[in-house]
């Protein structure tokens, strides 16, 4: 059995992990982590609800993609934009904030050794989220919320499809109440010493702006709610459009807080990765609190109640100050495992490390290609996507759809994946079964998702449009949009036989998974060995021992100018200067 090094409680040379007296907890054999029992129980039923969320959410996927697939088009209309409704409430609500909450669940209490602060708390928050997402997607199988996830006015659904949005909502809150209050006791009976771990850190940003996103979505929902009962006149449909966004771009803000810390974490625990600069990498989270918010225009430039001088400045500054975080991340990320790798005794060349890193562990190869898909796919089309010029040639073509899924689905959800290959055996206690498919499942989620990416991107640089049931009948399109429309469904193919992979391995751990006792060594899928003559630290202030990251991200600047000036031609296509 090998042992991992546990997770950095915080890396100032003054931080120690205390042991908090009167916590109820084990401590797992492994990596060292305590777990407390209470946060356990409740890290395990958000983490099961996630999961079977997750696979709801991807058999709707493939259907969609084999229905955008002009070739085999298999939905007919109607149930066509009832799975795209479904789709988008599974994949980008329940999905992701089920499992967000067991991420802050663990952040609150593992890496600061804390009591959760409530266990009724944490019973009413699962509760009100379980039922209210059973509502939504009863209601929307049922055929009475056809309305797609923005279920923009006056189109209306179901008064049960505005509660059960309105239940999942307060019951994120109740439990991000639950993670700020056991971060207050922690501190207050000294169960850690120093600065906060940065993992709790990034939880603590996504928190903060989920509490702004979720009170975007209680003021919209709400007067939605009574208006579908009958007891309100209909809301104004600009209001709903600009408060709706609130919540809906800002959820994916959630998202890469959530991410983000993840990516660090998983760094530590494979490769024994340390931020280069704590206190840079705490700024750029920072950062996504103060900017990220803003920075969301683009879903709203054609919108005639928004003045121009907001549009502008959200698009321009306030975009590049979020984005700046996401730099800076996606530098220290990176940097951080090059360090760990140097220091282990892989000096070779300038990527005689990377090809050292632990590609067979799935949880490092989730994480390597999240950071990958989000970066060089979501994050240059994001930001390009997001000029205002260029965006409204864009927005309600497929391009959209090709953006969001490189970052919420290549990015947020792979890294989700890649988190879960430790949660298991760490609060299951269960060791992993299937490990050669373990092994092979990010990479077939990864080339699913990219060719999906880019399947949509392409098709929609060609004026397809997104959420269309058919584009024969309007017989304008080229064999070339059909092809990349046949790519999506592929691509669609690849990824969703991963996420069964995936939810199979999961269901068939929890199952028939080896248990392992308190204290007693899980493998760990290994890490890399440390070379005679290494020396942890010891590079801690040669600034020029992360020049293969610096390499990289020359590369990402590089890819980053040729799309972003291409696509400044195409908009010089379609406005000629003469």
């Amino acid at each position: 059995m090998t042992t991992a090094t546990v997770p950095f409680p915080s890396d100032a040379s003054d931080s120690h992990s205390l042991a908090a007296p009167g916590v109820p907890k084990r401590v797992c054999g492994t990596t060292g982590l305590s777990v407390c029992f209470d946060a356990q129980r409740f890290i395990k039923l958000n983490a099961v609800a996630a999961v079977v969320f997750l696979l709801l959410g991807g058999i709707a996927a493939l259907l969609l993609a084999l229905t955008r697939w002009q070739t085999v088009h298999l939905l007919p209309t109607d149930w066509f934009y009832r799975v795209l409704t479904f789709h988008g409430l599974n994949m980008l609500i329940h999905w992701i904030l089920f499992f967000e909450i067991a991420v802050l669940t663990f952040a609150c209490t593992t890496p600061l050794n804390a009591r959760l602060f409530s266990r009724k708390v944490a019973w009413t928050s699962f509760a009100m989220m379980l039922t209210g997402a059973l509502m939504v997607d009863y209601i929307i199988l049922a055929g009475k919320a056809d309305v797609l996830m923005t279920s923009y006015l006056p189109l209306l659904a179901h008064p049960l499809f505005y509660l059960g949005i309105i239940l999942v909502a307060v019951g994120t809150l109740i439990g991000v109440f639950n993670f700020f209050a056991t971060i207050y006791v922690a501190k207050r009976d000294q169960a850690y010493e120093g600065s906060m771990p940065l993992v709790t850190f990034g939880a603590l940003a996504a928190a903060i702006i989920a509490v702004i996103t979720l009170l975007h979505g209680a003021i919209v929902m709400i007067p939605t709610f009574t208006y579908s009962m009958g007891w309100t006149a209909q809301p104004d449909p600009a209001w709903y459009r600009l408060i709706w966004w609130g919540l809906g771009h800002q959820s994916q803000q959630v998202n890469v807080c959530a991410m983000v810390a993840v990516w660090y974490l998983i760094g530590n625990v494979t490769t024994g990765a340390r931020p280069i600069n704590e206190a840079v990498c705490r700024t750029a989270f920072a950062l996504y609190v103060l900017f990220i918010n803003i920075a969301s225009a683009h879903h709203l430039l054609v919108d005639p109640g928004v003045g121009s001088t907001w549009k502008i400045w959200n698009t321009s500054y306030a975009m590049y100050l979020a984005v700046l975080a996401s730099m800076v991340h996606g530098f220290t990320v990176p940097a951080g495992v090059e360090l760990a790798m140097r220091e282990k005794g892989y000096t070779r060349g300038l990527f005689g490390w990377v090809t050292a890193l632990p590609w067979k562990n799935p949880a490092f190869a989730a994480a390597a290609l999240s950071v990958g898909i989000f970066g060089f796919i979501g994050g240059i089309t994001g930001v390009t996507l997001g000029t205002q010029q260029i965006n409204i040639i864009a927005h309600n073509t497929l391009r959209i759809p090709g953006h969001f899924h490189a970052t919420v689905v290549g990015g947020t959800s792979l890294a989700f994946m890649g988190l879960t290959y430790y949660v298991i055996p760490l609060i299951f206690q269960r060791d992993f079964i299937g490990r050669s498919f373990a092994r092979v499942q990010p990479y077939l989620f990864a080339v699913g998702i990219t060719m999906l990416s880019f399947g949509m991107s392409f098709a929609g640089s060609m004026g397809v449009a997104r959420r269309s049931w058919d584009i024969d009948t309007q017989g304008i399109y080229s064999p070339a949009a059909h092809l990349w429309l046949g790519l999506v469904g592929i691509g669609g193919i690849l990824a969703f036989t991963s996420l069964l992979i995936f939810v199979l391995l999961c269901v068939g751990t929890l199952l028939f998974g080896q248990k392992v006792a308190d204290g007693q060594p899980i493998y760990n899928w290994g890490t890399p060995p440390a070379l005679a003559g290494a020396k942890e630290g010891s590079l801690a202030d040669n600034h020029t021992a992360t020049k293969g990251t610096i390499i990289l991200t020359l590369v990402f600047l590089a890819c980053f100018a040729v799309y972003y000036f291409a696509n400044w031609k195409a908009l010089a296509d379609v406005w000629p200067v003469r």
